[in-house]
C-alpha cells in the first residue's frame, strides 16, 4: 500500500469512528462543541491571567482579586454574584458566590477554589508556556478547573441553553488551609448544597478515563506522652520505667501493626522528646530539649489520619485510644483529635452521575470514564456536602507537579476537557435527559 491510500485509508477509518460516535451526539451538543473550539484560545489566555494575580491563601488581598476576575465573567453570563467575606479574626479572603435561577432538569452545583498554596514570597509566581504545557501557580490546582467552569457555562450562554437552568457556582477562597471555624467557612456551600441535586467539582483532573466518586477524609491526632525523669542507668527499673520516649515508640508501632485497613492512613509528621518539649499553635514547629544521660520525661507527637467515610475514622480513633490506654510502667499519654475535611463515601448516585458523565464521553468519541482509586485522593471541599446530594470529583485540569514549584497544565487535553463538560453540564440540566419541570 502506498504512502498517500495508507494516510487515505486512516483519514477514512477515523471519520468513519467519528461518524458513528457523532449520531448520539444533538445539534445543540454540536453547536456546544463549535463554540468550545472558537473559544479555545480565548480560554487559554483568561486562564495565562489568572495564573499571573497571586492568591496563595494568606493573601487576602489577592485572592480577593482573582475572586473579582471570576465575578466579572459570571456577571456577564446573567448570573447574580456576591462576595462573602469571612470574619477579620479568621484571616481568610472569603469566597464567591454566583447563581443563576431555573426550573428545569437537575439543579446544578459547582465547585472551584481560588487560593493556591504559593504564597507572595514563593519564587513560583507567574505563567511560563512552552510548547503545550503551561507552569505556573495553580495552572494545575485549581485555576485551571476554575477556568473550564466558567468556559462551559459561556459555551453554554452563547449556545442560548442556560435559560430556565438552575446552576449555583461557589469557589472558595481557603480550600489549601480551611478557616476555622468550619461552621462559618463551609456554612454557605452546606446551604447551596442543600437546595441542589448534583455537585461537581473542578479539582485537578484524574485523567481522561478517570473521575472521583470518593474521596477520603482528613483529621489529626496529637499523642502526648509523660514519663519519668531518672537517671538513664536507671532505666526499665520499677522505680523508674520505661520513659516518655519508648512509650511513645510502642504506641506508633502499634499503630503500624494494628490499623490496617482500606484506604486507611495515619501518619505522624513531627515529633519531640526529652526533658522539655513544646510546639507552636500551628502544630509545625516546636523546641525540645534533653540529655542522653537522662530518662524523658516529655514526648509530643502530631500526625494526620485519613479515612473514607465517619463510620471508618470514629471505629479507628477508638481503637486509637485503647493502645494509647495500655501504657508502660512509669509512663502515661493521652490522644486527642481535631476534624478537618470529612470522607465522601461511595454512593449508588455518585456512581449513576458517573456513569452518565461516562456516556457523554464516549458520545463523544473519548472513551469510557471509570471511577477513580479514592485511597489516591486527599480531601477536598467536596466533601462537606457529600452527605447531602450526587457528587462527582476530578473533572478540572490535567497536568501534574500539584503544590509543587513544577506545577503545570497539560494544554494539549483542554479541549477535549471543555467539550465534555459542557455537553456533560447541558445533558445534567436538560429536562428531557434526565430530568423533569420541578417547583423551586
Amino acid at each position: 500500500m502506498n504512502s498517500t491510500l495508507k494516510n487515505f485509508t486512516i483519514i477514512f477509518l477515523s471519520l468513519l469512528g467519528f461518524n458513528a460516535h457523532a449520531q448520539n451526539i444533538s445539534k445543540q451538543e454540536r453547536q456546544l462543541i463549535n463554540i468550545t473550539e472558537k473559544n479555545y484560545e480565548e480560554s487559554v489566555k483568561f486562564l495565562e491571567n489568572t495564573v499571573n494575580i497571586n492568591s496563595g491563601t494568606q493573601n487576602v488581598e489577592g485572592v480577593k482579586k482573582v475572586g473579582m476576575v471570576y465575578k466579572a465573567e459570571l456577571d456577564r453570563l446573567g448570573f447574580s454574584t456576591r462576595w462573602i467575606s469571612m470574619p477579620l479574626e479568621m484571616r481568610r479572603a472569603g469566597h464567591l458566590y454566583a447563581e443563576i435561577k431555573g426550573n428545569t432538569g437537575k439543579r446544578l452545583l459547582l465547585i472551584g477554589h481560588l487560593d493556591t498554596v504559593f504564597e507572595p514570597d514563593s519564587p513560583v509566581q507567574t505563567w511560563v508556556k512552552k510548547d503545550t504545557v503551561a507552569a505556573g501557580p495553580g495552572t494545575n490546582d485549581m485555576k485551571g478547573g476554575n477556568m473550564i467552569i466558567i468556559y462551559a457555562l459561556k459555551a453554554l450562554k452563547e449556545a442560548g441553553l442556560l435559560k430556565d437552568r438552575q446552576v449555583i457556582v461557589i469557589m472558595h477562597g481557603d480550600e489549601e488551609s480551611s478557616g476555622k471555624p468550619i461552621s462559618v467557612s463551609r456554612k454557605d456551600i452546606i446551604e447551596a448544597a442543600q437546595r441542589s441535586d448534583i455537585a461537581l467539582c473542578f479539582e485537578t483532573g484524574t485523567g481522561m478515563d478517570y473521575a472521583t466518586i470518593a474521596r477520603r477524609g482528613s483529621s489529626g491526632w496529637t499523642l502526648t506522652v509523660k514519663g519519668k525523669q531518672a537517671h538513664s542507668g536507671g532505666i526499665f527499673s520499677k522505680n523508674t520505667g520505661a520513659g516518655a520516649i519508648y512509650e511513645s515508640a510502642r504506641i506508633l508501632d502499634r499503630f503500624y501493626t494494628e490499623l490496617r485497613e482500606q484506604y486507611l492512613t495515619y501518619s505522624p509528621g513531627i515529633i519531640l522528646g526529652g526533658t522539655q518539649a513544646t510546639i507552636d499553635s500551628s502544630g509545625t514547629e516546636g523546641t525540645v530539649s534533653g540529655k542522653t544521660n537522662i530518662v524523658p520525661n516529655t514526648t509530643i507527637v502530631k500526625g494526620d489520619l485519613r479515612f473514607i467515610s465517619e463510620e471508618q475514622k470514629d471505629r479507628v480513633r477508638e481503637k486509637m485510644r485503647k493502645i494509647v490506654g495500655e501504657h508502660l510502667p512509669e509512663t502515661k499519654a493521652e490522644i486527642t483529635f481535631t476534624d478537618g475535611l470529612p470522607g465522601m463515601p461511595p454512593s449508588e448516585g455518585n456512581m449513576k452521575t458517573l456513569e452518565m458523565f461516562s456516556k457523554a464521553s464516549q458520545d463523544l468519541g473519548m472513551g469510557e470514564v471509570k471511577p477513580y482509586d479514592p485511597g489516591l485522593r486527599g480531601a477536598g471541599d467536596i466533601s462537606f456536602v457529600a452527605q447531602y446530594l450526587d457528587c462527582l470529583d476530578g473533572l478540572g485540569a490535567m497536568g501534574g507537579g500539584a503544590h509543587a514549584p513544577s506545577e503545570y497544565i497539560n494544554l494539549k487535553t483542554l479541549p477535549s476537557i471543555e467539550k465534555r463538560v459542557a455537553v456533560f453540564i447541558h445533558r445534567i440540566t436538560t429536562p428531557q435527559k434526565i430530568g423533569s419541570k420541578r417547583k423551586q
